[in-house]
């Protein structure tokens, strides 16, 4: 089974209030789910790593299944470099939740990141702005 994830968070202030939005295809393009939610306040990057995080948890907990692909897009070409180990993390507060997202990742049989331009991540970025615009 592939799945195609895109994931996108957002920041007002950065350090600000936060949130993450994803959604979640088979390779037909059917949806099989999306989520968007506040975290509270962090930075960008913090939320754009939540929702590469998050997405991945979804898929261990609810469609984990034999043969499974996983091909995930960003629009935030750090966390697809960094995760994709061309770009090193520098940034220790990164490192407990790209460490996180490499188990998953493991347990899960692997996943292609790949950058996308901010038009092409709509949906994603529509959840995280829904979810901060509901909480503030």
């Amino acid at each position: 089974m592939k799945l195609i994830i895109y994931t996108d968070g957002a920041s007002r202030g950065n350090p600000g209030h936060a949130s993450y939005g994803f959604t979640i295809s088979g390779e037909k393009g059917k949806l099989l789910y999306q989520e968007g939610k506040y975290i509270g306040i962090a930075t960008n990057n913090v939320a754009e790593y939540m929702a590469v995080l998050e997405a991945l948890k979804y898929v261990k907990k609810n469609l984990n299944r034999e043969s499974l692909q996983i091909e995930l897009f960003a629009d935030s070409r750090l966390v697809v470099e960094q995760l994709s180990g061309r770009f090193k993390v520098k940034s220790p507060h990164l490192k407990p939740l790209i460490g996180q997202i490499q188990i998953l990742k493991m347990q899960l049989g692997g996943a292609i990141y790949n950058h996308v331009p901010r038009e092409k991540n709509s949906a994603a970025d529509r959840l995280a702005n829904l979810a901060l615009d509901s909480h503030i």
